[in-house]
Order: structure tokens, then sequence, then C-alpha cells
């Protein structure tokens, strides 16, 4: 088996992205551009002909973008997207964890068939290297802290079940086959574009909308919160990440945790109002789905990758704020989103 050498030079190199629409992808799909790589931006097919939030890229990265946009449960659609590219980061998922509760087998289809359609394509294809995006809730609530690779893994939703299964699969083919794959394990990333399904928007446009009563679920779990800058480079970290490598997991996170009570109150400082935070029924997840404790070590990531979190959780607040200001209208603040 003879196994590809790291990519060292983005230039012309031609990328596939999946979920390049959504929150986290569409950032690392215009970082990749911005390094000079030639990118298939993966989005999900619609009606309304929209790729998400690379609508709003700016066009000198748009011109180097190709949009594909389909469905990535359709195996020939993505060997079509993927045939000739060089590496793929594989972000297209169903990620609500509240959604999963009642729509497990979409969650099982889309986020571990999906990686299966990656994956055979990535092999027949030859790429170069696959960048797996998995997820720090298939640990389940910490056992151990800080959380390295070796954690055991406890699926306490569905969700983290269909990512467990992702994540399986994609070992399986590097050590079944030698497809050179990478398993990139972001905690909680947070920034511009995250749906209000996550915490940090979902308290953000409470407050910006001028509500001084903050609703939330559970006060007590803390997180480890990492800007979304942080995560792409991580990621492409993977990418460009010696044969050594190869097969393993890294987890990105800021090896910092907070409770979501005290990260209600430093978002409500960024933001420069004063409120109250309250428990909401509604939001509380079931009591044994709850994952208690994150809290990243990624130290591995650096001794492996050279990748450490540069961004700290104020500066990543400072600029969220200044961003949802003037994107608070595609918000709902009053509702409970899955």
């Amino acid at each position: 088996m003879t196994l590809p050498l790291p990519i060292t030079d983005w230039t012309d190199l031609p990328v596939l992205v999946t979920g390049a629409g959504g929150f986290i992808g569409s950032h690392l799909a215009e970082e990749l551009a911005r390094r000079g790589a030639r990118v298939r931006a993966f989005v999900r097919y619609n009606s309304r002909g929209s790729a998400g939030w690379l609508d709003e890229t700016a066009e000198v990265l748009r011109r180097r973008m190709t949009i594909h946009a389909g469905d990535v449960r359709d195996a020939d659609f993505v060997r079509r997207a993927a045939k000739g590219t060089v590496a793929i980061f594989h972000l297209a998922a169903l990620i609500g964890i509240p959604y999963s509760y009642d729509a497990p087998l979409s969650y099982l289809r889309t986020n571990a068939e999906g990686t299966l359609n990656i994956l055979e394509a990535a092999r027949a294809f030859g790429v170069q290297r696959i960048v797996q995006v998995s997820t720090s809730e298939v640990y389940g609530t910490a056992r151990t802290v800080p959380i390295s690779e070796d954690h055991p893994q406890t699926a306490q939703s569905p969700y983290a079940a269909s990512k467990i299964g992702a994540d399986r699969l994609a070992q399986s083919y590097w050590l079944s086959f030698g497809t050179p794959v990478v398993i990139a394990r972001p905690f909680n990333t947070f920034g511009p574009r995250q749906s209000a399904r996550a915490v940090i928007p979902a308290i953000m446009a409470q407050l910006l909308s001028g509500e001084r009563i903050v609703r939330l679920g559970n006060l007590e779990p803390t997180r480890d919160m990492n800007p979304v800058r942080n995560t792409v480079e991580g990621m492409i970290a993977c990418a460009e990440g010696p044969e050594a490598a190869l097969g393993e997991v890294f987890n990105l996170g800021s090896g910092h945790e907070i409770s979501i009570g005290q990260l209600a109150r430093k978002i409500a400082e960024a933001a420069g109002v004063e409120a109250k935070v309250i428990r909401d029924e509604e939001r509380i997840r079931p009591a044994t789905s709850e994952v208690e404790r994150l809290l990243a070590d990624s130290s591995k990531a650096a001794r492996v990758l050279g990748w450490t979190p540069k961004r700290t959780l104020e500066e990543g607040l400072a600029e969220t704020v200044e961003w949802m200001r003037g994107h608070l209208h595609i918000y709902r603040p009053g509702e409970y989103a899955v």
C-alpha cells in the first residue's frame, strides 16, 4: 500500500466539501478558497436554488467554488461530485439533537449511510485525504476530564449513535482498504451563521431582540466552546497532517469549559445588556440523554498536527454578537428551535 503524501499547498487543488452550505462548512469552504483551492461545494438540493450560507460569500471567493446541489444519501451523485478530487472534507449531516429523538432513521441514513457513500467514492477514485468530521457528542457525559480520544463512546442520543457509526465506518475503511481517512472531532463550535438550535445563538437572539429574560434548558452542564475559525483551521490541519495522522481521531477543542448558566451571563456581557437567566422546561432534554460535561484534551492534535486554538471564547463571542446584530431578522427568538 502506497501512502499519500501530506498536502502542503492548496493552490488549484480540487477539493470536495460536503455540507458546504451549513454553518461550519461554509466557513471551511471559504477558507479553502482563500488558500487557493478549487472548491466543489456540496450543498443539499432545494427548489429555491439556494447554496445556504454560501449565498453570502464574497464574489472573489465564490469564483473559486462550484456548487453541487444534491443529497449525500445518493451514492451516484456523491461519486460524480467526488471524482477527480484530491481531498474530501465530509461535514454533511443532520445535527440537531432534539430532532433526532423524533426522526432517528433520518439521522442514520444521512449520517451513517451518507458517510459510507463518501468512503466508497473516495476509495474508487483514489482520493488522497478524507477528513471525516465527527462530534464530541460521541463521548457522552465525561467519565474523566479532560476528554482524550481514548475516552469511551456513549451514544446518549440517536444523533450521537449515528455519528459513532459514521466514525467507525471511516476507521474500518482505513483498516480494511487503506483509505486515507483522518477523523476530526470538534467540540462545541460557535460563531457567525450558527443555527438557533445551538445555545449561543439562541441566547444572543433573545438578548439582541430586547428580551431581558433568557430561557434555557439545563443550566448546569458544561461545554468546551471553540470559535469556528479555530475549528476550521483544525480540520485543514487534519488534511495537511503527516502519514502518522491517517486512521487517527483528533479532538478539536479549546481546553476550557463553562457552564450554560455562566455562558449566558458572559454573552449578556458581550452584548452589553443585563438579563435574568431562567430554566424553561420545554428546552430540557431527557435526563439520561443530557451530556453533563464536555472538556477537550486536544494535545494529540497539537503533537501530531501542530494545531492549537488561537482565538479565545471572548473574541469569538464579540465577533458573533457583531454578526448577529446585522442578521437578527433570520432568527425567531420567541420560539424553541429543534
